[in-house]
């Protein structure tokens, strides 16, 4: 077998020899044979791939036991590992972000104002609304709008619709002219928990064992578990505290364009995630209505809790998925971006959304973040 020498071996790989040699100290990548008596080391042309995988690895940043996994797997499996290490990455740094957003938000809301510099007031103006659609017997879906808070809830099993009605009004409290002093996302979490004592209560009047499988029934069953989704958002004066589990949706336009800004909690999501689906196979699987995380009588479903950032122009968009679940993403933009009352907006894309076949409860939510006008604040 001809061999390659380091030098040659880093000019065809394009890497060089010192990173090969850090690579050989590392066990990443040995070189097929070192001379006994100058230690020289020299390479296999089959090993250039690997080389160069080695090298992309590690400018993802991935750690030195992940490599080593990735390089002993088939080439399907290393994709499928290369995408779950990603999705991670992606979550890790989604967390950092909003951490790094609050300190920010947190020490400007600290600093004094400038001199003489007047502060915007925005207010959120919105609608809500809720519809049965056109196949179900029942409306479980609940959708409500304040001047502080918005929610979505879907509720599912016998107690569904109650659950979600529970479920919201346990965050209402937080609807009032003044928040309470102390962390919003630690006053969302202590709402949250209050809603998920709630639901308790409900699933255990009702009977049901409340522990979350499967989401979407009829409420015709007798032994189906009893829960809901939630999606809310809570508007402090100056910024937007997310609160969400389950598969009801947040979304967010900016400037024309369309953000999702949470994620489902479903199998089909986390098939999506590990790169063992692509997007198309997701919209037809049977099973993505499966819910891996709801408010029900599971402690252990810990919602996710971040805070978004907020300008003025702002519009969003929370619902449940008997909205998302039949209209396109691109369809959604369009009926938000049409439209300038939110009234409007909401008709239009409940509407929609019975066009589409109405398979399910629609709950939907439309606010737009704008100027407030300062004679209606000061009466």
């Amino acid at each position: 077998m001809d061999l390659l020498t380091i030098g040659a071996f880093a000019k065809a790989s394009r890497l060089s020899p010192k990173a090969l040699r850090l690579y050989d100290e590392l066990e990443l990548l040995r070189p097929a044979r070192v001379d006994p008596v100058t230690g020289y080391r020299y390479y296999a042309p089959a090993q250039l791939e690997q080389a160069r995988l080695v090298a992309w690895l590690r400018r993802l940043g991935m750690p030195l036991a992940g490599i080593r996994r990735v390089c002993a797997l088939d080439p399907a499996a290393a994709a499928a590992e290369i995408r779950a290490y990603w999705a991670r990455v992606e979550a890790e740094t989604a967390a950092r972000r909003d951490l790094a957003v609050f300190l920010a938000d947190h020490l400007a809301a600290a600093a004094p104002a400038p001199p003489g510099k007047d502060t915007v007031m925005l207010e959120l103006r919105y609608c809500a609304h809720s519809d049965r659609g056109r196949v179900r017997p029942a409306n479980q879906d609940t959708a409500y709008a304040g001047s502080r808070l918005l929610a979505v809830a879907d509720g599912f099993g016998p107690a569904g619709g109650p659950a979600g009605r529970a479920a919201v009004g346990a965050l209402k409290a937080l609807d009032t002219a003044e928040l309470p002093a102390g962390s919003v996302l630690d006053l969302l979490e202590d709402a949250v928990r209050s809603a998920a004592r709630a639901v308790h209560e409900v699933s255990s009047a009702e009977g049901t064992d409340a522990a979350c499988e499967t989401e979407g029934t009829d409420g015709t069953g007798t032994n189906d578990p009893t829960g809901t989704t939630l999606t809310a958002l809570l508007w402090t004066g100056s910024r937007l505290a997310l609160v969400h589990i389950g598969d009801s949706r947040a979304y967010l336009l900016r400037a024309g364009e369309l953000f999702r800004i949470t994620h489902d909690h479903t199998l089909v999501q986390s098939l999506l995630d590990e790169g063992r689906l692509t997007p198309e196979e997701a919209a037809v699987h049977p099973q993505r209505s499966l819910l891996l995380k709801a408010l029900s009588g599971d402690a252990s479903a810990l919602p996710d809790l971040r805070l978004a950032d907020a300008l003025p122009g702002d519009r969003y968009l929370l619902c449940s998925d008997g909205l998302s679940g039949v209209l396109p993403d691109d369809r959604i933009r369009r009926l938000l971006s049409d439209r300038t009352d939110p009234d409007d907006v909401v008709r239009a894309l409940v509407d929609a959304a019975n066009e589409a076949g109405g398979p399910d409860n629609i709950g939907c939510v439309v606010a737009d973040l704008v100027v407030a006008d300062p004679v209606a604040a000061e009466a």
